[in-house]
C-alpha cells in the first residue's frame, strides 16, 4: 500500500513537473509565435513601402508600347514581353520555376480560317439562301481538320443547357442526333449566379451537345448580347487573328470535340430568316430566353456549314517565378498570383490605328504582378508559404496558358492552395471598394475582406452577374482543378459621389475593350492604383501566413463540382 502510494505520488509529481514544463514551453511558443507574427507584419510593411507609381508606370510604358504590337501569343513581340518579365523576376530575386528556367513552354495548334471558303447556306422551301461573310455570319477555323462541310436539319435548343439540379433542360423532348443546334450564348438570368456562370461555359455546352449526338452549332445573339456589343465590334476582326488550343503530351488538341464538324455565329437578320419556316419566330425565341423558359423546337430547315482551315504548330511560354516560404512545412504549399501577359495583337484599323495595345488588358495586371513580387521579395523574412508568380500566355485565345499550367503544373497540383488572378483592373477613379469574383465560394472571402480593409476598401459582390466574369478569366482554370480562386478587380463604387464606376466600366467595355484606344492615353487614378496594388499584396500575405489552407464552403456549387 505504501509502495503504491509512493508510486502514485511520484507519478503525480512527475506529471506536475511535466505540466509545469509544458506550460512554460507553451508560453515560450506563444511568445515566439507573437514575435514571429510581429516580425512578419513589420516585413509586410517594408514590402508595401516599395510599391510606387514609378515602378508600375515603367512596366506599362514598356508592355503597352506600340513596339510590342499588342503582345499576340506566338509572336516575337510576345516573346520580347516574356523576356522582360523574366528579367524582372530575376532582378527581384525570385527562383526559376518553369520547365526550362523561367519558362513553361506551352505547345499549341494555331488555326486560321480561309475566309473565302467560309459558307453558311439556308435550305428553305427549295430555295438556297447563302449568307454573307461578316455581314451575316462569322466563324472560326476547325481545331484540327483542314476542311469540314456538313448539311443537316437545324433544331433550336434555347441556351443548349441541361441542368437537372435546376429542373431545367433545353433538350427535353427533342431529338438532336445528327442535327445542327441553334442556341443562345449564356444562361437564363433566372439561374442563381453560380449555376449561371457554370452553364454559360461554351465547353459545358459543347460536352452536352456531343453527348446527345449533335454535329454542329449555330450561335444566336440574345438581347443581352446585342446590347453588350455591336455586330460591327464582333465581326470586324473575324478571320484576322488565329484561334489556338494547347496540345497534350500525346499530341492531341485540348478541349476539342471532333463530333462538332461546323460552327457559326449569326447576325440578327439572318437569325430571323432562319426561323421563317419554324413554328416560332426569332422574336419569340428571344422572349423565351429573356424569361428563362424552354421553347426548343425543330426549325424546319436545313443548313450547310463549310470552311477550310490553315494550321500551324507554335509554342508560347508562361513565365514562372517563386519566392520560397519561410516555414519548413508550409513552404511546400503555394499561393499563386497570375496575370495574363498576352493581348490581341494587330487588328483592323480604327481611326488609322492597327495596334491593340492592351494597356489595361492586361499590361496593368502584369505590372501589378511584377510589383507584387517585388514587395514580397523585399520582406526580410518571406511568408510561411511559398508564393508563385505566373505571367500567362494565351488568355485571349481561350485561357490557353492557364489551362495548360493547371493540367501540367511545375509543382504538385495539391500543393497549389489558392489563386489570385489579375485581369484588366480598371483604375479609372477614386476607389471605395474591391470585387473578388469567386471569393464567396470559399474561406478566401473573409481573408480578403479583412486584408483589403487595411487599404480602406470594402468587399463588394458581383455587380454584373450577366457577364459571368468568374468563368471568363484565368482563375477558372484553377477552379476546375479544385483550387479556391479569385479574380480581383476594382469595384464600381467611388469615394467621389459624383462618379458612377459602373458607368465608366460599361463605357470602357463599349469603347475601349479590345480596341486600339486601350493604350497609354487612358487615364489612371494613381492613388487608387497604389492602394489596389497594396491590397493585392496584403491578400497574398494573409493567405500565405494562415495556418489553414483555404477551403471551399460546405455545399458550394463549384466546390462540389470540382474539389478533388
Amino acid at each position: 500500500m505504501f509502495i503504491k502510494f509512493r508510486i502514485v505520488v511520484s507519478v503525480a509529481l512527475a506529471l506536475g513537473l511535466v505540466a509545469c514544463g509544458q506550460d512554460k514551453q507553451d508560453e515560450t511558443s506563444a511568445v515566439d509565435s507573437k514575435v514571429q507574427t510581429a516580425e512578419a507584419i513589420s516585413g509586410l510593411d517594408q514590402g508595401l513601402a516599395l510599391i510606387d507609381r514609378d515602378g508600375i508606370e515603367a512596366h506599362l510604358k514598356y508592355l503597352a508600347d506600340d513596339a510590342l504590337k499588342g503582345r499576340m501569343t506566338g509572336t516575337p513581340e510576345y516573346d520580347e514581353a516574356a523576356a522582360y518579365v523574366a528579367g524582372h523576376f530575376a532582378e527581384i530575386g525570385l527562383e526559376q520555376a518553369g520547365d526550362d528556367g523561367w519558362y513553361q513552354a506551352v505547345p499549341m495548334l494555331a488555326r486560321r480560317i480561309d475566309v473565302d471558303s467560309a459558307k453558311v447556306v439556308f435550305h428553305q422551301d427549295g430555295v438556297e439562301n447563302e449568307q454573307t461573310w461578316q455581314e451575316g455570319f462569322v466563324m472560326g477555323g476547325d481545331t484540327v481538320r483542314a476542311e469540314t462541310n456538313i448539311t443537316a436539319e437545324v433544331v433550336f435548343v434555347g441556351f443548349g443547357i441541361h441542368a437537372p439540379e435546376m429542373n431545367y433542360s433545353d433538350y427535353e423532348g427533342i431529338d438532336v442526333e445528327g442535327k445542327i443546334l441553334a442556341l443562345f450564348g449564356g444562361a437564363p438570368d433566372t439561374f442563381p449566379h453560380n449555376e449561371r456562370a457554370f452553364y454559360s461555359s461554351g465547353l459545358t455546352k459543347a460536352e452536352e451537345a456531343v453527348k446527345r449526338g449533335a454535329i454542329g452549332t449555330i450561335s444566336l445573339r440574345s438581347r443581352i448580347s446585342q446590347k453588350r456589343y455591336s455586330w460591327k465590334r464582333i465581326s470586324e476582326n473575324a478571320g484576322v487573328r488565329p484561334g489556338m488550343s494547347w496540345v497534350n503530351l500525346s499530341g492531341e488538341a485540348a478541349n476539342y470535340f471532333p463530333e462538332l464538324q461546323g460552327a457559326a455565329l449569326l447576325n440578327v437578320p439572318p437569325a430571323e430568316d432562319l426561323f421563317k419556316t419554324a413554328p416560332i419566330s426569332f422574336e419569340q425565341a428571344l422572349d423565351a430566353a429573356e424569361a428563362g423558359t424552354t421553347l426548343s423546337t425543330p426549325l424546319g430547315t436545313e443548313v450547310t456549314l463549310a470552311r477550310k482551315t490553315d494550321h500551324e504548330t507554335i509554342s508560347s511560354p508562361n513565365i514562372i517565378g517563386v519566392l520560397r516560404g519561410s516555414d519548413p512545412e508550409l513552404a511546400n504549399e503555394y499561393v499563386v498570383f497570375t496575370a495574363h501577359l498576352d493581348h490581341v495583337g494587330i487588328g483592323v484599323p480604327v481611326n488609322g490605328d492597327t495596334i491593340y495595345n492592351g494597356m489595361y488588358d492586361n499590361a496593368m495586371g502584369t505590372a501589378l504582378l511584377i510589383e507584387t513580387a517585388r514587395a514580397f521579395a523585399a520582406m526580410p523574412t518571406p511568408p510561411k508559404r511559398s508564393i508563385m508568380f505566373i505571367a500567362l500566355t494565351g488568355e485571349e485565345r481561350g485561357l490557353v496558358g492557364s489551362d495548360y499550367f493547371a493540367h501540367y503544373p511545375t509543382v504538385p497540383t495539391d500543393s497549389l492552395i489558392a489563386n489570385v488572378n489579375l485581369d484588366m483592373p480598371l483604375l479609372l477613379y477614386p476607389l471605395a471598394d474591391v470585387i473578388a469574383f469567386g471569393a464567396e465560394h470559399s474561406s478566401l472571402e473573409g481573408v480578403i475582406s479583412d486584408a483589403i480593409a487595411d487599404e480602406d476598401f470594402v468587399l463588394s459582390p458581383d455587380p454584373v452577374p450577366e457577364e459571368v466574369l468568374f468563368i471568363r478569366s484565368d482563375q477558372y482554370s484553377f477552379v476546375k482543378q479544385g483550387i479556391p480562386s479569385v479574380f480581383l478587380v476594382p469595384g464600381f463604387t467611388s469615394t467621389d459621389p459624383e462618379i458612377d464606376g459602373g458607368v465608366l466600366f460599361n463605357e470602357h467595355l463599349q469603347t475601349h475593350y479590345h480596341q486600339p484606344s486601350d493604350d497609354l492615353s487612358r487615364p489612371i487614378d494613381w492613388d487608387s492604383a497604389l492602394r489596389f496594388a497594396r491590397a493585392n499584396v496584403r491578400i497574398g500575405f494573409a493567405v500565405a501566413e494562415d495556418e489553414k489552407r483555404p477551403t471551399w464552403n460546405e455545399g458550394d456549387f463549384f466546390g462540389d463540382k470540382f474539389a478533388k
